[in-house]
Formats: structure tokens, sequence, C-alpha cells
């Protein structure tokens, strides 16, 4: 698997998001990151949930452990990339956000929207979302690596018929105890 400890990540874009896109793989580039451009040409990109789909995919089959992925908005390729298996996709439109999305999320996949994310911006969240891992940035709060590590586990493993028949119930569900929040966060 090709992973963030190795500075290596995929990328897509469809036509609206590709701009950006542009900007932050040049920018990956440029602090020595292995950036797989799946859609490196503009002339006839794929639709946003088609490139959704196949950046999913590549976490799907074990080839990369985190992806970057832009639309317009970052919403509709975010909603298809999410409906591959072991895809956890988030959107962000702040440095923090796209921070949060790893450490307390696990989300594996950060999309983007062109739209509203200037360039230096997207390359900012880019750093923060590669650079971050669940529970980077919290060993200090008691108990969060293992209250956000339950969340991310039932989502992974989420079965609806199996929490159907059980009156929409997570079956077998842990607990973990989340300590006082410590007062030097701002997020």
């Amino acid at each position: 698997m090709k992973t963030t400890k190795d500075k290596q990540v995929v990328v897509g874009a469809d036509f609206a998001g590709y701009p950006l896109k542009e900007y932050v793989k040049r920018h990956l580039e440029a602090n020595a990151w292995e950036v797989t451009d799946l859609t490196p040409e503009q002339e006839g990109l794929p639709m946003y949930h088609r490139v959704g789909f196949l950046l999913g995919s590549k976490i799907a089959e074990g080839e990369f452990e985190k992806a970057l992925a832009f639309c317009g908005t970052g919403m509709g390729i975010h909603v298809a990339a999410g409906k591959v298996p072991h895809v956890h996709s988030a959107v962000a439109e702040s440095v923090r956000s796209a921070r949060r999305a790893a450490a307390a999320n696990g989300c594996n996949l950060l999309a983007m929207g062109g739209f509203w994310i200037a360039p230096r911006l997207g390359q900012a969240m880019a750093d923060a979302f590669l650079q971050s891992s669940l529970g980077d940035g919290y060993e200090d709060w008691d108990g969060f690596y293992d209250y956000h590590k339950i969340g991310f586990d039932e989502v992974e493993n989420f079965d609806y018929e199996a929490y159907k028949a059980n009156g929409f119930e997570v079956v077998d569900p842990r607990e973990a105890e989340l300590g006082p929040e410590p007062t030097r966060l701002a997020f």
C-alpha cells in the first residue's frame, strides 16, 4: 500500500475541481510527495461521481492509504466516494476541519470544492489532512482515541440489515469514556 508516511497520495478531479487539484498537486510535488493523478488531463474528465468511485477504488483495493478529491463543492465527489467499501470520506472548507477529519474521524479521503477553496487554502488543507491520523493532536485528552476508534470501527463494519433487525440499534455496541475536554483546544 502507498502510504502518507512514505509521502504517497492519489488525487482526482472533475472539470470544476481540476484547477484546484493542479495547485494542490504542484504544492505536494514541490514538497517531495509522490502524487498519482487519476485525472491528469483537463480534456475529457469523467463526471464527479465517477472520479469519486475511481478514487475510492484505490483505497478499497489497498493501493493507497489516502486520497484527495476535487469537484465544484466537494459534496458530490465525497458522496460518491463514500459509497465505496472502506472509504471514510470527508468534505472540508478549512484547515481545522481537514485536520479533524483525519484526527477525529479517521477519514482516508478528503474532498475539496474548487468553487469555494482558494489555492493556498487547499494546499494547507491537504497538508493538514495528509499529516494527521486518528488520534493525532489529542494525546492528552483521556479516552479521545478509544472513543473515536469505536466510531470508526462501527462505521467501517456497519451492516444496515443487522442494524434494522436489531431495532435500529448498533449490534454489540462498545463504549469508551471520554474525559473532560482539555481547555487549550480551540476546536
